[in-house]
């Protein structure tokens, strides 16, 4: 049951006031008001109100959270779920961005609120002045939708009013397509820097060349997941930037990647020279305690020392390729042997198809050209 009412009242400074007062009942039994300055105000929160009583998912406006309350009831929830890195990754972007809709209510949120908010992220128009690229803008918009989400989840909200808002990409922003000798180490550059690498750290680089795990996974590989016999790499873990060990990057990240002959020969090799660690790792830090290897060393001396030593650099004497760059030489040399999609997506651990063909669908048109097509068809319709 709702009705409306109109109030009328004298200040203490004998001004006269006019409000539309709405009396409704929550589905909890409760009775709540609210009041509007018009009569289309009232009637349009009344319709509203009365939907979301019916379906459950009404919150008052004096019983909602702000967003910072929300924001912190995520990370918590964030804290338990998610590695180190990550949580401080999404407490920064917490930090630095969505302060500004800190004291908003959630049941006061709207779409069009969240547009202008995020129109003033991008055009320096909020209190620290700053303008947010539209990637930073694209980052603050997507944790605003999980903390609404998570906020929802909880019964808190009624729905997710930043789902649809979009932060349009501005021309030549596109990331660049993944190019062979550009942003993609070709073979040439493999060979030469396979006979440039350092004997410590040739395993590593060998394993970063043909299995396409990240970073993160090569530092956290353990020898029980290396099944010399099967010719199996297992991933079951990665480690964060300070050496803390958690779970892959999503439910795909954890797989299995066959093992190319020269791979299983280098690791066999490894696996006698490799010195012990706690953790039963494949590539251990250096010192007593052998523990993950340092993030940086990593990109450092295996990618870097290394790119520099081949001479394959960039105009100003730094390595061409960062350490991801790796992995992307991989997914094209699976392309080149033939490997379908399907499969590429499932030995890389994407979460789905999309993001394989987004990445490297172009690739796959280069492997075989449109007249190569038709000529194999021709020849095989012909001769039977």
């Amino acid at each position: 049951m709702a009705t409306i009412r109109k109030r009328s009242w004298t200040t203490g400074s004998g001004a006269a006031r006019v409000a539309w007062q709405v009396d409704y009942t929550d589905q909890g039994g409760k009775r709540r008001a609210r009041q509007f300055k018009s009569r289309k105000a009232a009637d349009a929160f009344m319709v509203g109100a009365r939907y979301e009583v019916r379906q459950g998912t009404h919150t008052a406006a004096s019983a909602s959270l702000t967003v910072a309350q929300a924001v912190e009831q995520w990370l918590e929830r964030s804290d338990s779920r998610c590695d180190a890195q990550t949580v401080r990754s999404y407490r920064a972007v917490a930090r630095h961005h969505l302060a500004p809709l800190g004291h908003t209510r959630l049941a006061a949120l709207t779409r069009p609120a969240v547009e202008a908010y995020v129109d003033d992220l991008q055009a320096g128009r909020l209190p620290d002045k700053r303008k947010r690229s539209p990637i930073m803008a694209r980052a603050a918009l997507q944790a605003l939708k999980a903390v609404l989400a998570d906020a929802m989840r909880r019964g808190q909200v009624a729905q997710n009013v930043a789902r649809d808002v979009r932060v349009d990409r501005t021309r030549g922003e596109a990331k660049p397509k993944k190019e062979i000798g550009v942003n993609v180490p070709g073979k040439p550059e493999i060979r030469a820097m396979l006979e440039a690498v350092a004997p410590r750290w040739r395993p590593l680089l060998v394993t970063a060349i043909f299995t396409g795990c990240r970073a993160s996974e090569l530092r956290a590989l353990r020898w029980r997941d290396v099944d010399l016999v099967a010719r199996l790499i297992k991933v079951r873990q990665r480690a964060d930037r300070w050496g803390g060990l958690g779970d892959p990057k999503s439910a795909a990240g954890s797989r299995e990647i066959p093992m190319a002959p020269m791979l299983l020969n280098t690791l066999r090799e490894w696996k006698l020279a490799c010195p012990p660690s706690p953790g039963d790792l494949v590539f251990p830090g250096a010192g007593r305690a052998a523990g993950v290897l340092n993030h940086a060393t990593l990109t450092r001396s295996v990618f870097g020392k290394t790119q520099i030593a081949a001479k394959i650099v960039e105009a100003a004497g730094k390595p061409k390729y960062s350490a991801h760059d790796f992995r992307h030489f991989f997914a094209s040399w699976l392309i080149d042997q033939g490997f379908g999609p399907k499969r590429i997506m499932a030995i890389l651990g994407h979460a789905s198809i999309d993001v394989t063909f987004d990445v490297y669908g172009h690739l796959f048109e280069l492997n075989e050209s449109d007249h190569d097509r038709l000529a194999a068809g021709e020849l095989a319709l012909v001769t039977g």
